[in-house]
């Protein structure tokens, strides 16, 4: 190799290329450009070893997304992730595409602390020989390394490692490892040149010049250019597969590898601009300048596709903008057109506006001469009114006069008419006590007040079991006895003569299947009653607290029975008795489910020589019909005439409800339509058991005549209902525990 210009060294013997296996480890940051000094210098004074990049990444604090950059701390883990993934391998490409091909591996890893990344990578890889940047190049000197880095790793990094701190393409300083290793760099004081190690590769002939490499090409360095990506990756070796695959270890060296052992120019301006002038003995190899040349012209044509692919990417992106800022154009004109129209809108109404104005002050100026012409009109008028008003003054001071002599007067009369109200009020109480003396007879009892009140342990809620129009209703022990009683609410529309009306009736009235009355108090209108345990048929039907359904044999006793007390207070002489509020919530059962009719408040008594307008039975006029409407009789809502044959009509109803188990509100027309389209059968109550058809159809039959809506049409309950429903009874088989003879089954006197 040539020591000068031209002329040549001493050539030693030829001796074999001794085969290197160690690698050498080069730190870089994450501009290659800026560390290109480093890797000149390291190329050039490898002496046959592999090169290895070590590279340490400080995790980006901020993170661009679709051209926003947000914080880490406000993304999530998968958004990160990705992210630095992505930025990975835009790095391993970045290395691949701008480093010689002598650098088989790149060694990467994230920290915050780039000094204590590099001593950690030395550690866990056991790295022997590193050569690093010991300052910027700007920052020059030939003094001990200056940056905290380099100093940093000088003291921490472990002994066994040796490392060449370089500034501006020389060495500025070297921490010489303990183990064995590459000797000293070629710059350093052992006294041997550059020049002589080259002499003594360039004196063996071509052909016979063999190496273990790790590539084929040693790229120009002066193809390195600048890249901006940002990333991380795992703290992991990343291997250059696509030119690692084509390796072999031992293979032949081609001449370009040679010209890394070459020194060249260290400037940073012309630095690999042209090919070496490579001599050997004596002359230039014409093949390997060649080889060289293609390179770097390969090298360029790259550079030039890249610098042509990020133009091409600025232009796409400047046209993307510039539709972006064509559409905010349109937009923008379209806002301003519709903002110009609606503002062209209200001008035309604010014109429109004006010239209803002017017409309306046109109409208040005319308006304004006709009042002007009225005032002097009204203020003769007004004259006149004043005259008048004197006169009615004295009018109205005399009539004041009259008025207040009135008022004294009134209330004299008041205060008689109170005394007579008060003194009418004991008249009446005298005769309604001394009434129920007289039609009480010998088992009928008076209680006192605080009697009920110990009864009902002072009306205690818990024993309340019941409540109705009248008022509430509770069970109390009374004289040792079970009893239930019905106190007057105060807000009840009912009063003292319902209460007299319920204890005439039922103080002289003795049937099986009517409520007994024991006793009352008159003193609070309070009425006291034997005491049944199953509640009402209302809420037998309902099912109410879980209770059993009633089976379709009790509800054919319950019919007869109830139709048996009906006839018996139809046929009272001297006087029948209407019920007029008949309802299953007015039906009682005791223990063994024998039903009682209650609650005759509203019931009217008939003389036999009281008749209706037909002259056919006795009946009862009245303005305000009282009852359950869903239960009353159609004419006797539209007349207010009362007669026995309204009790048949909620019978009637009664009948359809204990075979349906439906509600009461149209269920007459629900039954016959299901008659007539032959579907009684699904419209039967299920829970009541497996009815008899024949006898279901009789029943609602028979029910179906007692609510027709006028009264002739309704049949007879001695004559025609009851017989047919003791049939019933008897055939079913019901309560098998009372027996009856036939003077039971006549109904009573």
């Amino acid at each position: 190799m040539m020591a000068s210009g031209s002329e040549i060294m001493e050539e030693s013997p030829p001796r074999p290329v001794q085969v290197v296996e160690e690698k050498m480890y080069i730190a870089v940051g994450k501009d290659i450009k800026e560390n290109t000094s480093v890797l000149i210098w390291a190329l050039r004074n490898a002496g046959g070893r592999k090169i290895c990049i070590l590279h340490v990444h400080e995790p980006a604090q901020w993170i661009r997304i679709m051209g926003t950059k947000f914080p880490v701390s406000q993304l999530e883990a998968h958004h990160i992730r990705a992210h630095r993934e992505s930025f990975a391998i835009m790095q391993q490409n970045e290395f691949v595409l701008v480093l010689p091909d002598t650098v088989v591996d790149i060694l990467h890893i994230e920290m915050n602390s780039i000094e204590k990344g590099i001593v950690k990578l030395i550690n866990q890889h056991g790295i022997r020989k590193l050569v690093m940047g010991a300052a910027a190049d700007k920052h020059y000197s030939k003094k001990m390394p200056k940056s905290k880095k380099a100093i940093h790793v000088c003291e921490q990094a472990p002994m066994f490692c040796h490392i060449w701190f370089v500034c501006k393409g020389q060495l500025v300083h070297t921490r010489e490892g303990r183990s064995e290793g590459l000797s000293a760099s070629p710059n350093s004081e052992t006294g041997q040149s550059r020049y002589g190690r080259s002499q003594s590769v360039a004196e063996l002939p071509i052909d016979r010049l063999k190496l273990t490499s790790s590539g084929p090409n040693i790229r120009s360095l002066s193809t390195l250019s600048p890249n901006d990506s940002r990333g991380s990756v795992d703290s992991k070796e990343i291997s250059r597969s696509p030119r690692e695959a084509s390796r072999t270890s031992g293979s032949s060296v081609d001449m370009p590898d040679v010209l890394a052992l070459i020194p060249v120019s260290s400037k940073e301006d012309d630095q690999f601009s042209s090919p070496p002038i490579v001599w050997q003995e004596g002359h230039m190899n014409d093949e390997l300048y060649y080889q060289l040349e293609q390179s770097i012209e390969a090298e360029t044509s790259r550079r030039e596709a890249f610098d042509e692919s990020m133009r091409r990417r600025k232009a796409e992106k400047d046209a993307i903008d510039a539709i972006r800022r064509a559409k905010a154009s349109e937009n923008l004109y379209a806002e301003e057109l519709r903002q110009r129209k609606e503002i062209e809108e209200a001008l035309a109404r604010g014109k429109e506006e004006l010239k209803q104005r002017k017409q309306q002050v046109s109409e208040v100026t005319e308006e304004l001469r006709i009042a002007l012409e009225h005032k002097s009109s009204l203020e003769s008028q007004i004259a006149n009114s004043e005259r008048m008003v004197e006169d009615l003054e004295q009018k109205m001071f005399s009539a004041v006069e009259k008025l207040q002599k009135n008022k004294k007067e009134r209330d004299e009369l008041q205060k008689e008419h109170g005394n007579a109200l008060k003194e009418a009020e004991e008249l009446r109480r005298e005769k309604a006590g001394a009434a129920a003396n007289r039609l009480a007879p010998e088992f009928f009892s008076e209680f006192s007040f605080s009697e009920i009140v110990e009864a009902t342990s002072n009306f205690d809620q818990s024993l309340k079991i019941g409540e109705g129009g009248y008022g509430n209703i509770y069970k109390g022990l009374l004289r040792h006895t079970q009893v239930a009683i019905k106190m007057l609410n105060s807000k009840s529309m009912q009063g003292p003569s319902e209460f007299q009306q319920e204890v005439t009736v039922l103080s002289k009235l003795m049937h099986p299947n009517l409520v007994t009355l024991i006793g009352a108090c008159p003193e609070f209108f309070v009425l006291v009653y034997e005491y049944l345990p199953n509640g009402s048929l209302e809420d037998r039907l309902c099912c109410k607290d879980n209770s059993p359904p009633l089976s379709w044999q009790t509800r054919i006793r319950i019919a007869t029975e109830l139709c048996s007390a009906l006839v018996f207070l139809h046929s009272c002489n001297p006087h029948s008795v209407v019920h007029g509020d008949l309802k299953p919530a007015n039906i009682l059962l005791d223990s063994n489910y024998l039903s009682k009719l209650s609650d005759f408040g509203i019931c009217r008594v008939l003389c036999q020589n009281q008749f209706s307008s037909n002259n056919t039975a006795p009946s009862w006029i009245t303005e305000f019909p009282k009852g359950t409407f869903t239960y009353m009789d159609p004419e006797f809502l539209s007349t207010g005439e009362i007669t026995p044959k309204s009790d048949v009509y909620s019978f009637g109803i009664i009948l359809l409800r204990l075979l349906t188990g439906k509600p009461a509100l149209g269920i007459a027309k629900e039954v016959k339509y299901a008659l007539d389209k032959g579907n009684l059968k699904n419209l039967l109550d299920p829970t009541a058991g497996d009815w008899p058809f024949v006898q279901a159809q009789q029943l609602a039959h028979t029910a179906l005549r007692c609510c027709e809506v006028s009264r002739r049409s309704r049949p007879d309950l001695a004559s025609d209902v009851w017989g047919l429903l003791e049939q019933m009874r008897v055939s079913c088989g019901t309560l098998p525990y009372l027996i009856y003879s036939e003077e039971d089954c006549q109904i009573p006197p």
